[in-house]
């Protein structure tokens, strides 16, 4: 099921049994490599990728022909496309990777006890990942350096609608990998569109596979999250706010929101409901709909915000639950900060939530009490992505409650163990 398997007389479940042992064995091999030659192996990749531009916006070309013929929104086209653009940020992504510190061994803390042990808690790789995700082919290269960076092997498994475009890029990986004398199954890819593959993923390969990791729509999230056998590192929804608080600048909070609605509309932190305190809605809201509506953006408001804005579709309750991934954008009318975060607690999903304010108490009061993975003062939810933040990727965010919360980097990716060293001593 990789893409140097050939063909047999395997079934389905051996033949991804076979690639999770491959894949461990690939695992304990990482174990004793250096961070340098990890490093070497990343640049490596970089390096084939933009080798394969061509191979890869061929492929690429093929799942978008098949993608249109199938009617995807815009939002899942958008997604999938490639261009030259592209692919150079993919790799560039993974040189950025390639730069990170390495997480493998680092310590994150040491202490002596009154006996005389001396005892340090070091980072250690997960060890066998699987990414199972849709229809952004760059997970494929994020989720391979990220992994590698972090010492751990990877099973990818790309959704139908982009199983080309991942073949074409694990394939260029795979080759940096060899030719930087490293496991070329530390990155495998299930080459199948046979959905049971996924199903022996979530049973976890005879205990080959230690972590999943889900990155894609609310179907495939939910279906991991219920079935999966092993840990699961990943979100169901992105369903953001944005609070305009009685304090904000209001040319501040018009490009803000304008940005994280619109800049990308298909993504995780793209902004889904809008709460606008009522002692400036009157004149704000107004300012904020004008550019949204240019934009091409369809704005639902309650009763409230419809009277300032008439020409607005009704709200219902299920516009609060809803993240569109599209140019819609709910909005509601609250009466100050408390209200503003009340609506959060019962709507969020713990993805990103933000606060418009110049008031620096009342934002750091938003930021301290409101529950997710990641919280914004005064800048676009659209900068909710590891790469912004300095991870040079991401796998994912993750809005759980597990070792791992927010933008998954390689530092997420590895878990810890005490490193105990003695004196001889015995215990009385």
């Amino acid at each position: 099921m990789s893409q140097i398997t050939e063909s047999n007389d395997l079934t389905l479940e051996d033949s991804m049994l076979e690639m999770g042992q491959r894949a461990r064995a690939a695992s304990t091999r990482l174990g004793t490599i250096t961070a340098e030659q990890r490093t070497t192996g990343l640049n490596a990749m970089a390096d084939a990728l933009e080798a394969a531009e061509s191979l890869i916006l061929d492929a690429n070309g093929r799942d978008m022909a098949a993608a249109r013929d199938k009617g995807l929104s815009d939002a899942m086209l958008d997604r999938l496309a490639l261009d030259p653009e592209r692919i150079s940020s993919i790799a560039r992504a993974v040189r950025d990777i390639a730069r990170l510190p390495d997480p493998v061994g680092a310590e994150i803390a040491r202490w002596s006890v009154p006996s005389g042990l001396d005892i340090a808690r070091v980072r250690t790789p997960l060890g066998v990942i699987g990414i199972i995700y849709e229809a952004r082919p760059n997970v494929t290269a994020d989720a391979a350096a990220l992994c590698l960076r972090s010492g751990n092997a990877a099973i990818l498994r790309a959704g139908s609608e982009s199983l080309q475009s991942a073949l074409a890029i694990a394939t260029a990986l795979r080759s940096g990998l060899k030719g930087a004398g490293l496991p070329m199954d530390a990155i495998q890819l299930v080459d199948t569109p046979d959905r049971a593959a996924v199903g022996h993923m979530l049973a976890g390969l005879q205990g080959q596979l230690d972590v999943i990791v889900p990155r894609g729509g609310k179907g495939l999230v939910a279906r991991v999250q219920a079935d999966a056998r092993v840990p699961v590192i990943g979100h169901l929804e992105g369903l953001c706010h944005a609070y305009i608080d009685s304090d904000a600048a209001p040319e501040k909070a018009v490009s803000l929101v304008l940005n994280a609605k619109m800049r990308r509309t298909g993504i995780c932190g793209a902004l889904e409901t809008l709460l606008v305190n009522r002692s400036l809605a009157q004149t704000l809201l107004p300012a904020i709909a004008a550019p949204l509506r240019d934009a091409g953006c369809e704005l639902r408001g309650d009763e409230a915000a419809r009277v300032i804005l008439p020409e607005m579709t009704s709200a219902s309750e299920e516009d609060w639950r809803t993240e569109y991934l599209a140019p819609v954008l709910s909005v509601r009318i609250v009466e100050n900060l408390d209200e503003a975060m009340q609506h959060i607690a019962m709507y969020g999903t713990g993805h990103t939530e933000l606060i418009i304010t110049e008031n620096s108490t009342t934002a750091e009061r938003f930021l301290a009490q409101v529950d997710a993975g990641i919280v914004l003062h005064n800048a676009s939810t659209q900068f909710a992505d590891g790469g912004e933040f300095g991870m040079g990727a991401e796998i994912g965010i993750a809005t759980g409650r597990i070792h791992a919360r927010g933008p998954v980097g390689a530092e997420q990716l590895t878990i810890f163990k005490y490193v105990v060293r003695g004196t001889g001593q015995t215990r009385p």
